[in-house]
């Protein structure tokens, strides 16, 4: 830590160092981004830890994120972390960042889904929480891709009821998957990093292991799903089957 930063940072001073102007840092600071400084008198003081994720912010922005993506990773990122934490909290975190929601027309989302939308499906919908009806009408979608791969589902004759159903059931066992990967992570990797005290030069070495087992794992689970998927799916064959 340099001498400025260890006695801190005015917010114009904070601003030359980043690159930023002082609105945009308000800005962040306002969407919850950053810490409050730490005041002396009326004057805020500024230090490693806003200057790490204002970087973190330019970086991110630069790669294409929008900014609702910067704050879901860095407004989950603990207090205290500098450079190194935030850029394994953003390792672990952006490649499975929740998709942006949309906003279209009904119209818009039929012909996306390749399945037509009926007055009542729609409103199963609104009540189920998967779709918000905006004040001009159009439709906002928090999970695009789920949505229409759920209208493709009903329009093969599956009651609406019956795929949110069988999605909920879904969604719990990708997130018992999901912790099986991560307390595995933790149990072995991260322990031994944090029981040698998280020294400086082992962070490069952790978070290249947590970009490397997330897509084994997505690869892993795609492939336990597909052979899964093939025994039920001969099993039920064989079962309905046998009774003509």
């Amino acid at each position: 830590m340099t001498s400025a930063t260890h006695t801190g940072l005015t917010i114009d001073e904070l601003a030359a160092r980043v690159g930023m102007t002082v609105r945009n840092i308000r800005a962040y600071a306002s969407r919850g981004l950053l810490p409050p400084p730490r005041l002396r008198g009326r004057t805020g003081l500024y230090d490693e830890e806003h200057l790490a994720r204002l970087q973190m912010v330019k970086e991110m922005l630069a790669d294409g994120y929008t900014l609702a993506a910067v704050e879901r990773v860095l407004g989950n990122a603990p207090a205290g972390v500098t450079a190194p934490g935030l850029a394994l909290h953003r390792a672990l975190l952006t490649p499975w960042l929740p998709e942006e929601p949309e906003v279209l027309d009904r119209r818009g989302l039929e012909a996306r889904s390749g399945a037509p939308l009926t007055d009542e499906v729609l409103d199963r919908l609104v009540e189920l929480g998967v779709v918000a009806v905006l004040p001009d009408g159009r439709l906002r979608i928090d999970s695009p891709s789920l949505l229409r791969a759920g209208l493709q589902v009903v329009a093969l004759g599956i009651p609406p009821e019956a795929v949110v159903a069988a999605q909920l059931k879904v969604n719990e066992h990708a997130q018992a998957a999901a912790r099986i990967y991560v307390d595995m992570f933790r149990d072995t990797v991260w322990r031994a990093f944090a029981d040698a005290g998280q020294p400086e030069e082992d962070w490069p070495r952790v978070q290249q292991a947590v970009e490397r087992v997330q897509p084994v794992a997505s690869q892993a689970v795609l492939a336990a799903f597909r052979l899964a998927m093939a025994q039920a799916v001969d099993e039920a064959l064989g079962e309905e089957l046998g009774r003509g």
